[in-house]
């Protein structure tokens, strides 16, 4: 590295690491790892992993070497290059430069607003499962979807207000949660081979599975989109303390308790559950009222299960609004937005403005998704959308050790440089496959068009507010 490329790298670090002097550093490991565990960790992917049958096993470990681990690795790297508030935000303006920073940020920006958009609807569809029949009626219901988003949005925007100092309790809690569940749900087979009521139980059996189009779809899902998610903290590094030794212990904590959770929690939805009866939508209901009928506790077990998956959803939603609401902060101390997205609130010290423009546009796009289509089709085709949204900003990632950092020197060592290629390869074949939907739509053309379209029109307004951004600099 040149000198003059060592002073203008560290010259942007120091800039970055002041105006992340005002905020509060709230986080530690253990707030790290547990929000890791939260976020990563969903509980729908046993049921799609589930679907291959006792071939999941080599699925998993497939995915874990491809995706998982490379993915572990690059974020470890780069945020003890660069522990900066934004996060990937910061890899990539720093790795390449301000444009491909920005429009990594406008992804992920979208992907958490059309994320937590959802979230009323899930919110209904978790109730009515909980409630019973009589409640069937608001999955269908727009203003009580539209209702359900208000009031969670709502407090998602106090909480993220208030700052870390409440919302790291919220999400430390889901994490928590989130563990308790898969406790139950690793338990059941061992008390079903101790009661009799389960036959047999084989965890780690390893069968070779058939080679097609659907296998190779569900490989990307069970990569990019169950393993997914271990850069999302560094976005709060300037909020954390000691953020690069932080990190890298989190997710050395973290990393093999996700894999054993996903691993051994699919292990026993394939125990109790024939592979195409597999419910995709609730699968961790659907088997511990399967395993636990036999000692007639599976009703309340369920209802009271149902509710916490709720709860993790909502910790889930709350962790991703709160940390996307610091990107258009940093993007303002680069002047690549108006100053007014910098602004912090005089008490709790929290991008407010920020926070309010994530809470209004994730509202708008809960009402507007759910007009003109059906409820399953509205939550594939905002679904299919995010994880697109989010998987370009992997693509960026990967491509940092590979194309970028050309002012760093030594250059990211060989082995790290092949796992970014293995990553990068695995987020391609998720984008690849994700236009598509796995649920029965009246048009797969027009629903991938409808995709494709989003995304293409969604970063083409983002290009244009960078060339607004831009011009105004100039004047």
């Amino acid at each position: 590295m040149t000198a003059s490329e060592n002073t203008e790298l560290a010259r942007a670090e120091a800039a970055v690491e002041a105006h992340s002097a005002s905020l509060k550093k709230e986080l530690g490991v253990k707030d790290l790892a547990l929000t890791q565990i939260l976020f990563i960790v969903g509980l729908t992917w046993i049921g799609v992993a589930g679907k291959l049958g006792s071939s999941n096993m080599l699925f998993w470990l497939v995915a874990l070497v491809l995706f998982y681990l490379p993915s572990a690795a690059v974020v470890m790297y780069l945020n003890k290059l660069m522990p900066l508030e934004g996060g990937l935000y910061q890899w990539a303006k720093l790795g390449f430069n301000q444009t491909v920073g920005f429009m990594l940020a406008w992804n992920l920006w979208l992907y958490v607003i059309v994320f937590t958009s959802e979230i009323g609807l899930q919110a209904s569809t978790y109730l009515s499962y909980a409630l019973g029949p009589s409640a069937a009626w608001m999955t269908k219901s727009t203003w009580f979807v539209a209702l359900a988003s208000a009031a969670i949005l709502s407090l998602m925007v106090v909480a993220s207000t208030i700052g870390l100092s409440v919302g790291k309790w919220v999400h430390n809690l889901g994490g928590v949660t989130m563990l308790t569940i898969f406790g139950a749900l690793l338990l059941l087979p061992i008390i079903g081979l101790l009661t009799g009521t389960l036959p047999a139980y084989h965890p780690f059996r390893i069968t070779m599975p058939e080679m097609s189009l659907l296998n190779l779809n569900l490989l990307g899902k069970m990569g990019f989109g169950a393993l997914g998610g271990f850069e999302y903290i560094a976005i709060l590094a300037g909020e954390t303390r000691s953020p690069a030794a932080s990190m890298r212990k989190s997710v050395f904590i973290a990393a093999p308790v996700i894999a054993l959770m996903f691993i051994l929690g699919t292990s026993t939805v394939v125990a109790y559950i024939p592979a195409n009866d597999i419910d995709l939508v609730g699968p961790m209901a659907q088997v511990l009222r399967v395993g636990f009928a036999p000692f007639g506790i599976a009703g309340p077990l369920v209802t009271v299960a149902i509710l916490m998956t709720l709860a993790t959803r909502v910790a889930q939603a709350t962790f991703s609004f709160t940390a996307v609401t610091r990107l258009p902060m940093v993007a303002g101390w680069d002047s690549m937005l108006p100053a007014w997205f910098s602004r912090l609130h005089s008490k709790y010290q929290t991008p407010v403005n920020s926070i309010l423009l994530v809470g209004v546009c994730s509202f708008a796009l809960a009402v507007l998704s759910n007009i003109g289509v059906g409820q399953a089709e509205a939550f594939q085709l905002l679904f299919n959308a995010s994880g697109i949204f989010y998987a370009l900003t992997y693509v960026v990632m990967f491509a940092i050790p590979l194309f970028g950092l050309r002012g760093v020197s030594p250059r990211p060592p060989l082995w790290l440089r092949v796992a970014s290629m293995s990553g990068l390869l695995m987020t391609l074949l998720y984008i690849g496959l994700s236009v598509f939907p796995i649920i029965k739509v009246d048009s797969v053309s027009t629903f991938a068009l409808k995709v494709s379209g989003v995304i293409v029109a969604m970063n083409l307004v983002g290009v244009g507010i960078l060339l607004a951004s831009r011009r105004r600099a100039t004047t």
